[in-house]
């Protein structure tokens, strides 16, 4: 389960900057993409987990999924697919691999406490 590696270094992360802050930390944002390959349930879990026994116990790790967006290269145009099962242009079906969003996996911003 590599989603307890990400939940560790999540932590790791967070207690870093809020031992540099002298600040405790009350929340972890992350972006998700939808082709990250981390299971938001399973990453939420492992937080947890991860979280015990140290000074990051009892913060939330809030999620923003990313959807999948491509590039349509008849088009011209970024847009987002209807399914992952079929990586073709939403507008004019066009097939494309060209995947510009979804592949996220980031730490966006801590809330702390001072």
């Amino acid at each position: 389960m590599h989603e307890l590696s990400i939940a560790l270094s999540l932590v790791e992360i967070a207690e870093e900057e809020a031992e540099r802050l002298g600040a405790r930390v009350s929340a972890v944002h992350l972006r998700l993409g939808a082709l990250s390959g981390v299971v938001k349930e399973a990453l939420y879990s492992s937080y947890e987990m991860a979280c015990a026994d140290t000074p990051l116990r009892g913060s939330r790790l809030v999620i923003d999924e990313v959807p999948v967006v491509v590039y349509c290269p008849d088009c011209d145009q970024q847009r987002p697919l209807e399914s992952i099962q079929s990586f073709c242009c939403s507008s004019c079906g066009a097939p494309t691999l060209d995947v510009r969003q979804g592949r996220e996996i980031e730490l966006i911003a801590l809330e702390v406490e001072q």
